[in-house]
């Protein structure tokens, strides 16, 4: 079992800059491929951004490429989403999920593909 605490999520100005933290409980971080996801009031759930076991892969929804970095610190049980330049639309809940998977390399895309979930964390972007 992993328990998932998201944290940094705020009411920002256009344009600045966010942190977004998740942090993870239990001694399996590493074997784990995690992501962050987002929802938007009356939206479905979307993908955001995933990174492999390793840190080494990562992948990113087309609308935040180039704006966010998605992060992790083994060491620390932690992983990072950092935003820059937001706009409105980026304003949502905010999701981390992880799951257990066999190959370092792989990362995780598809909300299906996870089994654990955080509580979440509100962005809101507006002037």
């Amino acid at each position: 079992q992993v328990l998932l605490v998201e944290s940094g999520g705020a009411l920002v100005q256009p344009g600045v800059s966010l942190r977004l933290s998740c942090a993870a409980s239990g001694r399996t971080f590493s074997s784990f491929a995690m992501g962050w996801f987002r929802q938007a009031p009356g939206k479905e759930r979307e993908f955001v951004a995933a990174i492999s076991r390793s840190g080494e892969n990562t992948d990113y929804a087309d609308s935040v490429k180039g704006r966010f970095t998605i992060s992790r610190d083994n060491t620390k049980n932690m992983m990072y989403l950092r935003m820059n330049s937001l706009k409105p639309e980026d304003t949502a809940v905010y999701y981390c999920a992880g799951v257990g998977v066999r190959y370092v390399v792989a990362v995780v895309t598809t909300a299906s593909g996870y089994d654990y979930w955080g509580q979440g964390t509100q962005v809101t972007v507006a002037s």
